[in-house]
């Protein structure tokens, strides 16, 4: 069965969000261009890596290029802080995700491949590869996805998408300063404090 591919070139809008609370929230990389619009069901951690390699290729594009193409620095905050787009339905769930340098087009460009919803209960969290900026690693998932996205940026939105990610990552529950655990709305059970519940401050 050929592989559905939705292509982006220079997106109206790619960004990550999430629905639900924290400890509950989903997250989704999502794309939409004209009436165009597909989501990708993602981990947290699929986020957040995602933009820490997007963040590191920029800073090696600035230093490698001298240049020739502008690479505007880092962001403490994303200009796009819109909620996602409606209506929002899972348009497949991520696996391998690669990033890649287009040269012709001074674009960075986003992969996402799906993966089978049986497998992904049983592997790890997938990693992104990034060698020499564009080499495939996960060949394999690569080739068996039936489903995949590709988003050629700019490095400018490349720069706004890392800003949001980590702003969502970092928006998370709390972590215990005793055992590091995330601490719930409702509450905390400690391990380190033999399963009972401690105040956090005397």
């Amino acid at each position: 069965m050929p592989r559905i591919q939705h292509r982006f070139e220079f997106p109206d809008r790619f960004v990550a969000g999430t629905v639900g609370e924290p400890g509950q929230r989903t997250f989704f990389v999502q794309a939409r261009k004209g009436n165009q619009l597909v989501s990708v069901l993602c981990e947290k951690q699929q986020v957040e890596v995602l933009a820490e390699h997007l963040e590191r290729i920029l800073d090696e594009l600035a230093q490698l290029i001298e240049g020739a193409v502008e690479v505007p620095p880092q962001r403490t905050a994303a200009r796009d802080l819109d909620p996602l787009d409606a209506p929002l339905s899972e348009d497949f769930r991520a696996g391998t995700m690669t990033i890649a340098w287009d040269g012709n087009l001074d674009a960075v460009q986003v992969e996402l491949f799906s993966v089978d919803t049986e497998q992904a209960e049983e592997a790890e969290i997938p990693g992104i590869d990034t060698s020499s900026l564009a080499e495939l690693e996960g060949l394999d998932d690569v080739l068996s996805a039936a489903e995949s996205l590709t988003v050629t940026i700019t490095p400018d939105q490349a720069r706004d998408f890392t800003a949001r990610a980590r702003a969502l990552v970092q928006a998370g529950r709390p972590a215990c300063p005793f055992c590091t655990q995330p601490i719930n709305p409702d509450g905390h059970i400690c391990p380190r404090a033999n399963g009972y519940r401690r105040p956090l401050f005397l």
